[in-house]
C-alpha cells in the first residue's frame, strides 16, 4: 500500500481541543537518535556560502560524510533546511547521530548529508542558530518557485560534489525541512522531480505565507509526480493569520492520497516544534529510504 495515515491520540475532532484541554503526548528520544559509543562516526565540515541565486545573502552550511564513505562511487545525498537545527547533537533531530546509526546498520544507504542554513542579509553571524533571525528565510523557503531548487542544483550541490561525488539518480536524493523548511523541501521535489524524489516535511507550513495553501489543489489538478513524501504534524500546531497548520497538513495528505502518491502522514498532538518529528526520525528515514519491496517500519 503506497499511502498511510497514522493518527496518534486525537482524531480530526481533536483539532478543536485547546492546548489547555489536551494532555500532550510525551515524545521520548528514539534509541537510534542516541550516540552508540562503539560505532564509527561520520565527519562534519563547516562552510560559508555567498549566493548568486539569492543575491547579497550569506549562510552557513555543513557537510556530513559517513565513516563508511570511501569515494569509490557516487553517494546518495540528503539535504536539510535549517541545517543547524537538524545537525544539533543536543536538539530534537540529531540527524548526524541517526545517520551514523542507520548507515552502520545497513538500513539506509551510505549518504552525504548537507545541512544548509537560511540566508542572512545583514552580515553573517559567527554562530549558527535562530538568533539573529535570517531575514531571507521566508522568501527562500515559502516562495512557490524553482529558485531554491536552482540554488541547490546550481550552487551548493556542485560545490559539495567537488570533494564528494554525488549520485545523479533522483531516487538517491532526499530533502527535509521543518515548518517553512518543510514546504521548501516539497517545493524542490515538486519543481525538480527529475532531481529529488524523497521528501520529509515536519510541521510543514502549507498555509498562506506566500501561497503555500494552494498546494493541495495543485496536487489534485496536476498529473502525479514520482515523489515519495513523509508528512508529520500535530493537533496543537499553529493557528494564525496565515492559516491553520494542522488542517493544512491534513489537506496535503488527502490530496496526496487522492492522486495516489507514495506518502505517509503521521499526526499526533504536538505543537510547532521538532519533538514529535525528532522522536520518530529514525523510523522516518527507514520508511523514506526503503526499497520498493520493503513496506518499512511505520513511524509513529
Amino acid at each position: 500500500m503506497k499511502h498511510r495515515f497514522t493518527y496518534l491520540t486525537f482524531s480530526i475532532l481533536g483539532l478543536f481541543l485547546t492546548p489547555l484541554e489536551a494532555q500532550q503526548e510525551s515524545y521520548p528520544l528514539h534509541p537510534d537518535s542516541q550516540v552508540k559509543p562503539d560505532l564509527p562516526r561520520g565527519k562534519i565540515t563547516h562552510y560559508v556560502w555567498e549566493s548568486e541565486v539569492f543575491p547579497q545573502t550569506q549562510r552557513h552550511y555543513s557537510v556530513y560524510v559517513p565513516a563508511q564513505y570511501d569515494g569509490s562511487e557516487s553517494a546518495a545525498v540528503m539535504v536539510f533546511q535549517d541545517g543547524h537545527a537538524y545537525q544539533n547533537p543536543q536538539g530534537d533531530f540529531r540527524a548526524t547521530v541517526v545517520l551514523d546509526n542507520l548507515i552502520h546498520a545497513g538500513e539506509i544507504p551510505v549518504m552525504i548529508g548537507v545541512f544548509i542554513d537560511p540566508g542572512h542579509l545583514d552580515g553573517l553571524p559567527e554562530k549558527r542558530g535562530w538568533r539573529p533571525t535570517p531575514r531571507n528565510r521566508s522568501f527562500e523557503y515559502d516562495t512557490l518557485s524553482d529558485q531554491y531548487a536552482r540554488f541547490l542544483l546550481d550552487e551548493i550541490l556542485p560545490e559539495v560534489a567537488k570533494q564528494y561525488p554525488l549520485s545523479d539518480d533522483p531516487e538517491m536524493r532526499a530533502i527535509a525541512g521543518m515548518s517553512s523548511g518543510g514546504i521548501c523541501a516539497w517545493t524542490v521535489a515538486w519543481e525538480r522531480p527529475n532531481q529529488f524524489r524523497k521528501v520529509v516535511s515536519h510541521i510543514g507550513s502549507f498555509v498562506n505565507i506566500r501561497g503555500g495553501h494552494n498546494y493541495p489543489s495543485l496536487i489534485r489538478k496536476t498529473e502525479s509526480k514520482p515523489i515519495r513524501v513523509f508528512l508529520q504534524d500535530g493537533s496543537n500546531d499553529l493557528d494564525n493569520e496565515h492559516g491553520n497548520w494542522p488542517l493544512a497538513n491534513q489537506q496535503m495528505a488527502k490530496a496526496l492520497q487522492f492522486k495516489g502518491y507514495d506518502f505517509q502522514f503521521v499526526y499526533g498532538d504536538g505543537a510547532h516544534n521538532g519533538k514529535h518529528g525528532g522522536a520518530i526520525f529514525p523510523d522516518t528515514l527507514r520508511w523514506l529510504w526503503r526499497s520498493e519491496s520493503d513496506t518499512g517500519r511505520d513511524p509513529q
